[in-house]
């Protein structure tokens, strides 16, 4: 039975955000409001907890996980990109984007793309997100919360505990946060292109 935190949006309680960092660090799944639909999260080095996401999800080994990021300042130790890249993070950061990047050395193999060895980046427009990674200190492994079969991303808490409260250890409650996914846009290579047109504005990766 998962726990379930009603987090404010705006000014995130202290406390909740302390305890929802403790239940990720002891290997807790948890549900998380982002500026683009509710997502899924777990410490990035457990890898029992990411079996469980791919479980919720029925995701393959060939699916491309995030790790959300407090700032630029985060991305170079996880992802390899040029200035020019950078200059388009800067200025379209954060937002409701994934970024598609290759993956450096310092990201578990198990979950990057196993041929293309690239990897997810978000930085969300999100207070909560944000005081949940600092309270870490670290990313969060992070997959959109999409149910087999369906094209969008859960955006009410209550059906979300309803639906999954016996495979989660926590949900947060943030309110509505938008139903559009993110737009992906793809770093790996000098081409930059845009493979899913979400919330974010596609215009300045096209």
């Amino acid at each position: 039975m998962s726990q379930f935190f009603q987090v404010h949006p705006d000014n995130p309680q202290v406390r909740l955000i302390k305890q929802a960092a403790q239940i990720v660090r002891e290997g807790g799944v948890i549900a998380y409001p982002t500026d683009s639909g509710y997502s899924l999260g777990c410490h990035i080095g457990d890898k029992k907890a990411l079996e469980r996401i791919r479980t919720i999800r029925r995701l393959d080994d060939k699916h491309n996980f995030t790790l959300v990021v407090r700032d630029l300042s985060e991305i170079s130790t996880y992802a390899r990109f040029d200035n020019v890249m950078y200059r388009l993070l800067k200025h379209n950061t954060p937002g409701p984007y994934t970024f598609i990047f290759n993956a450096t050395s310092e990201v578990p193999r198990r979950l990057m793309h196993p041929k293309r060895k690239t990897i997810g980046i978000r930085i969300p427009q999100s207070n909560i997100v944000s005081a949940l990674l600092d309270e870490l200190g670290e990313p969060l492994m992070s997959a959109s919360l999409i149910l087999p079969g369906e094209s969008d991303p859960m955006m009410d808490p209550y059906d979300i505990r309803g639906t999954l409260e016996h495979q989660l250890d926590l949900v947060i409650d943030g309110g509505y946060c938008g139903m559009e996914p993110t737009t992906v846009v793809h770093m790996d290579s000098e081409d930059i292109t845009v493979s899913r047109v979400g919330a974010g504005d596609p215009s300045p990766f096209m």
